[in-house]
């Protein structure tokens, strides 16, 4: 998953909170993220469109580090 903005992430499927590591090392939590976008994002050719268009409009999120 080369990205210039997301280093990598982690699904938590039990709370559905999706983790996003930056390249600059910040970490974000995206909260009450369904499945089924965790999957499109992981199949996104550009993740950091794919959060940009998709996630961050539409679920709360809140930096961790």
């Amino acid at each position: 998953m080369p990205s210039s903005v997301v280093n990598s992430f982690i699904y938590f499927p039990e709370t559905e909170i999706l983790r996003v590591i930056y390249q600059s090392g910040a970490v974000y939590d995206y909260l009450n993220v369904p499945p089924d976008i965790v999957e499109k994002f992981g199949k996104a050719r550009s993740k950091g469109i794919f959060l940009n268009k998709v996630i961050k409009p539409r679920f709360t999120y809140s930096r961790i580090n």
